[in-house]
Formats: C-alpha cells, structure tokens, sequence
C-alpha cells in the first residue's frame, strides 16, 4: 500500500532511494526533468490540489506516492558492543516521532522501537519532520514492549529509563555498554511495567518553571550526551 509524503528533503531522499511511485507537482516545479528522465509518472496540479492532499501542510510545491513505510526487526538493530537503540514509550505526537527520527538518523542511532498500539505510527507528518531520515532510520513496531525489553536485556543490552525523580543526572551514567535509551510519553512518562525493566533511571536538570522537556527535545539532548560520553 502506498503512502504519501511531502515537503522537498522527504521527496529527494525518496527519490534517491527509488521508492517514488508517482508524484504530484506544480506547472512551474523545477523536479518535472528529473521525474521525465527517470520516467516517474507525474501529474501537474494546482496549488490547492496539493493543499487538499497534504491536509493543508507546508507541502512545498512537491507530494509523492511513495512504497508503504518499511518496518525492520528488533533483531536487525542488535550490535556486539556500543549499541544503541531509542524506545519511544507511548508518544503520542507525530511532530515528536518525526523529530527523533530525525536527530537518530544524525546521531547514527541503531533503531528506534515503538508500541504498535495506542501509540503514534509512521505518516506523512512523521515523514516531513523527519526531513528524509525515516529512509535510513530502522523502526520497529512491536505488541508488548515489557517483553521486547526483557528480550533485549537478555542479548546483552542495558536499559536506561528517563524520570525527573530520577537520583542519577544525565551525565553522571556510564554509557560504555549497549544502552536502550527509552523516552516516554509526552503527559505521562515511562509507564510503570516499562519502568520495572529499565536497569538505571536518569534525568535531566530542570531549573525553569516548567517540570518537564518536549520529548524530542529530551531524547536528542540524552542520545549526544550518551555518544559524546563514549569517546
């Protein structure tokens, strides 16, 4: 089944990847030479067309079909020593999974794993906030994460929970190990069952007047820390 992405960066990493099925451009579009030399079927629209495709997003003059969203296996992210794997406990904001994406693919996270109920899934938003990355980020969709972690612990990995009760500071942990970082979700946090299986909790300093970071913001600051702490 296909899906629809927008917005230049997610096109242009698509199109580099040959997974674009068709696309759908204005009269004007600097990409109609590209799509004509790589014979991509393409349709010319007018700008409300786009508009009403991508649900009035910043679609930039550029919407693609694209193949559907490929998922990867816990086990394709697995490494011997140094890993490093995000799960996303519960988020609930496209914007948010879109941005970590984004910042795993800057990072070279290893994969990033979600609940595949009640928590947010691959869209068109996640894919225009991640800016191209979700082509190269592996994703992971599994149906109980307790069990996954437990999994992942017994090949070799060590979990790393976040919470502002924290005792541990950010950058008071040892990271020289497999680490799965987990995020949790934007009102509530880690959810308890989760929390049971991560290894060390930490948190970040808080000296503002609100009690808590956005969750992208949360995990890009965690997941550098966590590299440069390996040099």
């Amino acid at each position: 089944m296909n899906e629809i992405i927008y917005g230049r960066n997610s096109f242009n990493e698509a199109i580099k990847n040959g997974r674009v099925q068709k696309a759908y451009v204005l009269k004007d579009s600097d990409y109609i030479n590209e799509l004509k030399n790589k014979r991509i079927p393409f349709q010319i629209c007018e700008r409300s067309y786009l508009d009403k495709l991508s649900k009035s997003a910043n679609h930039q003059g550029i919407i693609a079909e694209v193949e559907g969203y490929q998922l990867s296996s816990v086990d394709s992210m697995l490494k011997k020593e140094n890993g490093l794997i995000v799960v996303l406990d519960g988020l609930k904001d496209p914007h948010n999974l879109g941005a970590i994406v984004r910042t795993c693919d800057c990072a070279s996270v290893d994969g990033i794993i979600y609940k595949k109920h009640n928590s947010v899934h691959l869209n068109d938003t996640v894919a225009k906030v991640a800016s191209g990355a979700l082509e190269y980020v592996k994703v992971a969709e599994v149906t109980n994460l307790v069990n996954t972690l437990k999994s992942l612990k017994d090949k070799g990995y060590w979990v790393i929970g976040t919470d502002a009760l924290a005792k541990t500071f950010y950058d008071q942990q040892n990271y020289d190990m497999n680490v799965v970082l987990v995020i949790g979700s934007e009102g509530e946090g880690i959810s308890r069952l989760v929390a049971k299986e991560c290894d060390f909790m930490i948190k970040l300093p808080l000296h503002g007047h609100v009690n808590s970071l956005n969750a992208s913001v949360a995990a890009g600051i965690l997941i550098y820390n966590i590299l440069a702490c390996r040099k």
